[in-house]
């Protein structure tokens, strides 16, 4: 997957591909630039991954009950979200004009310390305080599909999206087993363990990172309005050719949320699953997304469009959803294995698309805005989802999350094709 290393060593590798920006120039890749970007994404997926199986297990002592215990796991989703909600478009902003580098490196700073917090514990308010402190400086995903835009030709984003899912991918297949792993020796040890890995991606980061944002394609004065999150959203949604794409994410990232916030606390419920076995369900799900990306998503790219391929994400996630409720109903695990899967190849079509379609929209000065403003939509989703999730979860069981998901990706589907101009 990576270059050989005496590949690496030369700190300015580049090649050349036609670009098809508003001057029409030769736009060049720097694979030095290109190789932080894709260890950056792949410790982000360990670092996200490897705390997941084992966050039911934190909050359990602090719980009186599994209803209870359900609730406190989705804020605590539906917190971080709240922090990225106000953040991301400061960050955007600020990395649309001071660049990428400062920001991603405050960004994964501020993970690490998240992680630390929430692993230190003690009291409900201490792990909130951690998913703040992750929040506020959550732009790091963000910031990081800015970084990729800069230094990728508009024609190749889709596919170097890809290449990030694929990464994302790999990480999430060891994280989230290692997580369970760790968990033996202490539900608190895979915090650390993120906190500790985050921190040597800054380490690289400041010795190693190139800047991407040319000083000529910066933005020249940041207003206030650029920093008021419900002024971008209004902004952005205000698009034409981009409106219907992010209400329809919106709409598929709602039901997404609340699968992630509830995951762990519905396999424990209705399987009766471990961590370990938590872990290990997270790592088939980042294998079949390395999969998808490495041997499925380059022949969709020769067949369809980015809008097609989109479509097609969202109606796997749909069946995948329509699964896993069934798997509630009957309490049978292979079903809803099987609809994990069906649900993961979807989700990991549609975010390489969804993302290509996004940064071919605007020009590079506009990346950190138009990255930013997504990334609010986003967690505005995943802040509603878990909260909705978890209440439907306790009132009107397991299977009432995934039945949500259905109904909202028909909708979602409906928008992204009714009179779109996007392609």
């Amino acid at each position: 997957m990576f270059p050989r290393k005496q590949k690496i060593d030369r700190r300015i590798q580049m090649f050349k591909s036609k670009s098809s920006d508003q001057n029409n120039v030769v736009q060049t890749v720097d694979r030095h630039a290109l190789i932080f970007g894709l260890i950056s994404v792949f410790l982000c997926g360990i670092g996200f991954s490897i705390i997941s199986p084992v966050v039911p297990f934190l909050v359990k002592p602090y719980t009186t009950s599994p209803g209870e215990q359900a609730i406190v796991v989705t804020l605590l989703t539906s917190v971080y979200a709240v922090c990225v909600f106000f953040a991301a478009p400061v960050l955007g902003a600020l990395s649309d004009k001071y660049g990428r580098r400062p920001l991603l490196l405050v960004c994964l700073l501020g993970s690490s310390i998240g992680y630390l917090v929430f692993g230190i514990g003690g009291a409900l308010w201490v792990l909130f305080a951690g998913r703040i402190i992750e929040g506020v400086t959550g732009g790091s995903i963000s910031t990081i599909f800015a970084y990729f835009a800069d230094i990728i030709p508009p024609k190749e984003r889709t596919k170097y999206f890809g290449w990030i899912s694929a990464v994302v991918g790999v990480g999430t297949v060891i994280g989230p087993t290692l997580g369970g792993l760790l968990a033996k020796f202490g539900y608190s040890v895979p915090m650390y363990f993120g906190a500790a890995i985050t921190l040597v991606n800054v380490v690289y980061g400041y010795f190693f990172m190139p800047e991407s944002l040319a000083k000529n394609n910066r933005l020249q004065e940041i207003t206030v309005g650029r920093l008021n999150p419900f002024i971008q959203l209004a902004s952005i949604l205000s698009m034409k050719n981009l409106n219907r794409l992010l209400i329809s994410a919106f709409l598929l990232w709602i039901p997404n949320g609340s699968l992630q916030a509830v995951f762990s606390q519905f396999t424990m419920d209705t399987f009766s699953w471990k961590p370990a076995i938590i872990g290990l369900m997270f790592s088939i799900m980042g294998f079949q997304d390395i999969v998808s990306q490495g041997l499925i998503m380059p022949r969709l790219l020769t067949r369809l469009s980015d809008k097609q391929i989109a479509t097609l994400g969202m109606v796997s996630e749909m069946t995948g959803y329509g699964l896993i409720a069934a798997s509630a109903l009957f309490s049978f695990y292979p079903i809803f294995i099987i609809g994990m899967f069906i649900f993961g190849f979807g989700d990991s079509i549609f975010g390489p698309s969804f993302n290509g379609m996004l940064s071919k929209s605007v020009a590079s000065s506009e990346q950190g805005r138009i990255q930013g403003g997504s990334q609010s939509i986003q967690a505005l989703a995943r802040m509603i989802g878990p909260i909705i999730g978890g209440q439907i979860y306790v009132a009107l069981g397991h299977a009432a999350p995934a039945f949500m998901g259905v109904l909202l990706i028909v909708a979602a589907i409906l928008v992204l094709n009714r009179n779109s101009s996007l392609k």
